[in-house]
């Protein structure tokens, strides 16, 4: 891996950690100092460069634009109670990123641009890392296509960039869901597994007249009945209906891998719980929160990490929680922000200092 002496590295004159309070800070609106940039031509990744967080330029024929070759990530770095600087499960986001880029027929990056430069642009901007509840350093890495061309084929030459953000929470409240009857986040043999940037630009349409409706998000179905659960507007979702864990299998390919997902089912099997992943009709939690057996429904994300929900409207059906009575979410966002601290010792392996 690159160490922050084998890097090309020009540095600000000036940090401007200090221009804003890290402090309730809204999620995604604020950049740190620097950025990683790395170039793909003529078949090989150059050497990657950190530069000074600026606006990039390109021409208005750039492949990406006009044919959606986007991919990216997100991953979380945090100053443990020691005072090291720690990332969660960062290879594993390293792994699916290529598995978005080969299904979107891009270059795969070589672990040492993507975690060795990862390290070091988040050891060069550590001061920029909250030391707050429920704040984290967000990390973003992104590919896209730059060839000048127009023509539907895949692109010659790319870039990938890390971006680093300061962040709050994603949600600040429990949420108000609709289950989404109409529209389609993704279809067997689609790209919903991967975390293209088109996956996100189509789910806008629903997102926004959920919103005007007086939800927060909405809960994805199946696209031929529309009774099989999906995704939770950019999250995976789950179910506790007795002593069992409910979530979508990921066997079609139409659901992300979350990272937070299958660190919730670990933290959910030390619990005790028997984690069901598998198809989840709609009209079983219907009949489950009828019964009074579905004690509890969230969503899971890097961005989210774990948010409740407080009502799930499908139909003419509202189901209400009294999410004040809820044990089981609240304890696994203890767990999973105490081994991301360093409160708790890290027997999973899922932390690394940089």
């Amino acid at each position: 891996m690159f160490s922050i002496n084998d890097l090309e590295i020009t540095r600000v004159e000036r940090t401007r950690v200090n221009d804003q309070p890290l402090v309730n800070v809204p999620f995604g609106k604020y950049f740190t100092d620097h950025m990683l940039e790395v170039d793909y031509v003529d078949g090989a990744w150059q050497k990657p460069v950190i530069k000074p967080y600026a606006p990039i330029s390109f021409e208005p024929s750039l492949a990406a634009l006009h044919y959606g070759q986007a991919i990216f990530e997100g991953i979380k770095a945090y100053k443990n109670v020691n005072g090291e600087v720690a990332i969660f499960r960062g290879i594993d986001n390293f792994k699916r990123f290529n598995v978005s880029a080969t299904r979107l027929q891009m270059p795969t990056v070589p672990e040492d641009v993507f975690i060795g430069g990862m390290n070091a642009l988040v050891n060069l901007d550590s001061l920029w890392i909250p030391m707050v509840s429920d704040h984290s350093l967000y990390i973003r890495p992104f590919m896209f296509a730059t060839d000048c061309f127009l023509g539907v084929k895949p692109s010659e030459t790319y870039k990938f960039f890390i971006l680093l953000s300061p962040a709050g929470p994603y949600y600040a409240a429990p949420l108000k869901i609709l289950v989404e009857q109409h529209y389609v986040r993704a279809v067997r043999g689609g790209v919903g597994y991967a975390k293209a940037a088109g996956n996100y630009a189509s789910a806008l349409l629903a997102t926004t007249e959920a919103k005007a409706k007086g939800f927060d998000q909405v809960l994805w179905t199946d696209p031929f009945e529309h009774k099989y659960v999906h995704e939770m507007g950019v999250m995976n979702v789950f179910f506790i209906i007795g002593e069992k864990a409910y979530t979508p299998s990921l066997e079609d390919g139409t659901i992300l891998a979350g990272v937070t997902r299958d660190s919730i089912i670990v933290l959910l099997r030390e619990m005790g719980f028997d984690v069901v992943e598998g198809a989840i009709n709609i009209d079983m939690i219907v009949d489950a929160y009828r019964a009074g057996t579905l004690r509890e429904a969230f969503g899971t994300g890097t961005a989210a990490t774990v948010s409740m929900i407080k009502e799930l409207h499908y139909q003419d059906v509202e189901m209400k929680f009294d999410i004040d009575t809820w044990t089981v979410s609240p304890a696994l966002k203890t767990a999973l922000t105490d081994i991301r601290q360093g409160k708790t010792s890290d027997r999973f392996g899922w932390m690394y200092t940089v």
